[in-house]
């Protein structure tokens, strides 16, 4: 496929692994731009670039309103010097919100074992009395 090629939405579903309701979704919240022509949606090499980037931001737990700022900064004509430098704020942020959510799911998945070390341990006393 080369590079200017237009896909249709099927195209697309098959390539980025999405179902048409969310491209259609995407494109409703601002963040896809389509080729209408009539019924048929037509995606560009830059919508592909977009799409990609809307992925990978769901994938790190992006608001769908923070990509589509970040996606809104490409065309500011600063070589996405802006773009790049408001989407690291974003990731830096980002990153120490899922740091702290994984510290937090160590320590409750340490304590759950300790729980679980102790209902056995209950357990096995009172199987003990029982035979005994």
């Amino acid at each position: 496929m080369s590079e200017d090629q237009k896909m249709t939405i099927r195209e697309m579903c098959d390539q980025f692994e999405v179902t048409p309701r969310t491209l259609r979704f995407y494109e409703q919240k601002e963040l896809l731009f389509p080729i209408r022509e009539g019924q048929k949606r037509l995606f560009t090499r830059r919508d592909r670039a977009r799409l990609k980037l809307i992925l990978r931001g769901k994938r790190f737990g992006f608001s769908l309103e923070e990509i589509r700022q970040l996606l809104d900064l490409y065309d500011m004509g600063d070589q996405q010097q802006t773009q790049i430098a408001r989407t690291y704020e974003v990731a830096q942020q980002r990153l120490a919100d899922m740091i702290r959510q994984r510290d937090d799911l160590n320590a409750a998945i340490a304590e759950l074992q300790e729980q679980m070390v102790w209902g056995e341990k209950m357990l096995q006393q009172l199987q003990h009395r029982k035979a005994g």
